[in-house]
C-alpha cells in the first residue's frame, strides 16, 4: 500500500492520476476515496479545510481525470475531446487495483456524486458503502433549477424552453431540453455569479473557499466540463438506476444549497433507499458547520 501522507501521480487507466493517501496504512475500515464535484475541480480545497478531521481515517483525495492536478484529457489514451461516466468509474476501480484495496467507501460531492453512485452499482463487492453530499443526478431537473432562480434573480416570468425543443426536434431523436434550459438560464446570468447564489450559505463561506482556491492555485475544469457537455450531460438521468444499488446509501444535504435540495436530494431518498441528513448549510457543507458535517460523516461510516 501507498504510505500515508505521499503525493502520487500514476497512469492508470490511460490517463495520469493525482492522488494523495492519508492515515494509518492498517486501518481495519475500507478507505475513503474522496470523488469531487464540479465538473473538473480537485480535491484540493476538501483535504486542506477538512483533512485533519479525518486524520485517523485511510483517505485517497483523488483529482480526476483532467482536473486539478491530473494530467490534461487531450494527453489521456481516450483522447481529449470525449469523456463519459463509464470512464470515470473505470479510473476508480484502476486506483483501487493499485492501492489493493478490498474495498472502497466512495464519496461524492456535487458531480462526483455520480461516481460513487455508479461505482457502487457496478462493483457491489468493492464497495463497503456510498456517501454523497449535495448530489446532481438529474441534469435536465437541474437545468430547470438553474433556470428558475435566474428568472426570479432578474425578476423576469420562467420561460421553460422544454415545450419548443420537444417540437421542434426530429421523432426518433432526443430534445436537448437540459442543454436548452441551461443556455436560457445563463443567458440571463453568468454561470459564476448563479452558482455562487445557489451554492453559499453567505460570503464568508464562499470567500473562504475562493481563498483556498487561490492558495492552491488550481483553475480550470473548462476542458472536462466541455467534454463531459460534449457526451450530453445535461441530458443525463441518473434516478432509474438508484434501484439497482445494493449498497447502503447515505446523503448529507446542505438545506441553502438550492442547487441539490430538496429536488436531487429527494431522487436517492425514493428511489435509492437512502438515508438522509439535512445541514443549515450550503453546497460546501465543510465550510458553514464543521462540527455538524463531521459527525454527519461519521454515522454515515459507521451507522
Amino acid at each position: 500500500m501507498t504510505t500515508p501522507d505521499e503525493p502520487n501521480s500514476e497512469r492508470l487507466n490511460g490517463a495520469d492520476l493525482y492522488f494523495e493517501v492519508t492515515g494509518p496504512e492498517d486501518a481495519p475500515e475500507a478507505p475513503i476515496v474522496f470523488l469531487h464535484g464540479g465538473p473538473g475541480y480537485n480535491s484540493y480545497s476538501f483535504r486542506e479545510l477538512f483533512g485533519e478531521r479525518l486524520a485517523g481515517r485511510r483517505v485517497v483525495y483523488l483529482d480526476q481525470r483532467g482536473s486539478g492536478r491530473s494530467g490534461p484529457l487531450s494527453e489521456t489514451e481516450q483522447g481529449g475531446d470525449k469523456l463519459d461516466l463509464d470512464t470515470l468509474v473505470a479510473d476508480l476501480e484502476a486506483l483501487r487495483e493499485h492501492l489493493g484495496a478490498e474495498r472502497l467507501v466512495p464519496l461524492g460531492h456535487g458531480f462526483g456524486a455520480l461516481v460513487a453512485l455508479e461505482y457502487a452499482r457496478r462493483h457491489p463487492e468493492r464497495t463497503a458503502r456510498v456517501i454523497v453530499v449535495n448530489p446532481w443526478v438529474h441534469f435536465p431537473e437541474l437545468a430547470l433549477t438553474l433556470l428558475r432562480e435566474a428568472s426570479a434573480m432578474r425578476g423576469v416570468p420562467l420561460d421553460d424552453p422544454a415545450d419548443a425543443v420537444r417540437a421542434r426536434t426530429p421523432e426518433g431523436q432526443y430534445p436537448p431540453v437540459g442543454e436548452a434550459r441551461v443556455e436560457a438560464a445563463f443567458t440571463l446570468l453568468n454561470a459564476r455569479d448563479l452558482l455562487n447564489a445557489l451554492h453559499f450559505r453567505d460570503s464568508a463561506s464562499r470567500m473562504r473557499l475562493e481563498f483556498t482556491d487561490a492558495e492552491g492555485q488550481l483553475i480550470g475544469g473548462g476542458e472536462v466540463q466541455e467534454a463531459l457537455v460534449n457526451q450530453g450531460l445535461w441530458e443525463f438521468e441518473y434516478p432509474p438506476f438508484l434501484p439497482e444499488l445494493r449498497r447502503p446509501l447515505f446523503v448529507i444535504a446542505g438545506v441553502h444549497d438550492r442547487s441539490s435540495y430538496p429536488e436531487q436530494v429527494e431522487w436517492l431518498a425514493d428511489l435509492g433507499g437512502a438515508d438522509v441528513t439535512v445541514l443549515d448549510a450550503g453546497h460546501y457543507p465543510w465550510l458553514d458547520d464543521e462540527d455538524a458535517f463531521a459527525e454527519a460523516l461519521e454515522e454515515a461510516l459507521t451507522r
